[in-house]
């Protein structure tokens, strides 16, 4: 059955924006050093799953986003399990590599739970704040509204992953720079992004033909019509 016209590439949009969700989670394991920033490797590609976010929300509203933001914490928490069940298989008598894959995919468990969280959290807050945006500002300042959601979304994302990834392992002051670090560069990649984003939205909603206004919307994160 063909789908309705409005919604033919949102499932296109979902598998961006979940693969950029699953590939940011596993390299976040490792830290990295962006001229004086400290932070996950993540940041490569997790600031793209926002920007869809942001689009999703944009061109299909909060209730599809919300839907689509479940399922990409479904297909992570199938990913962790798969790790971890990879990471304790016996290895062949010839290979050589248990112990580093075993050290990369039994943090990665931690990893991901520790997203599962913020995911959540900075997910649904940036749906939340886009929508409510849009609304208020009769769908003007497209630029106001992505960097606004942006800055609450991905500073709760940067402050419970990064306590929850990595508490134990540094030292409270070096979280508390790697939680800053990744907010402030994050942004930034949203703020540079802003050009792309309206391409983005603009080509989807002539193509699409929609522009829902989430007018009367639950927004119960927990609830899935």
């Amino acid at each position: 059955m063909e789908k309705p016209v409005g919604f033919r590439l949102s499932d296109v949009m979902a598998m961006i924006f979940v693969t950029m969700l699953l590939i940011s989670n596993t390299v976040a394991v490792k830290i990295i050093s962006i001229s004086s920033f400290v932070l996950p490797a993540g940041i490569i590609c997790f600031p793209i799953a926002y920007i869809f976010g942001d689009v999703l929300v944009e061109c299909y509203g909060y209730q599809r986003t919300r839907r689509i933001i479940w399922w990409g914490f479904g297909c992570l928490a199938i990913m962790s399990i798969f790790y971890w069940i990879a990471s304790v298989l016996p290895p062949a008598a010839f290979w050589e590599g248990q112990s580093a894959f075993q050290k990369f995919f039994q943090f990665a468990p931690r990893i991901a739970a520790a997203s599962f969280v913020a995911y959540l959290v900075g997910s649904f807050l940036n749906a939340f704040v886009m929508s409510r945006m849009k609304v208020r500002m009769k769908g003007k300042h497209l630029w106001m509204r992505t960097i606004g959601s942006t800055i609450i979304g991905e500073g709760a994302d940067s402050l419970v992953f990064n306590f929850a990834a990595f508490l134990g392992v540094f030292g409270l002051k070096e979280i508390a720079f790697i939680a800053f670090s990744g907010f402030v560069l994050k942004t930034l990649y949203e703020v540079l992004a802003t050009p792309v984003t309206y391409m983005m939205v603009g080509w989807l909603k002539r193509v699409e033909g929609v522009d829902i206004f989430d007018r009367d919307v639950s927004y119960n994160p927990f609830r899935m019509d």
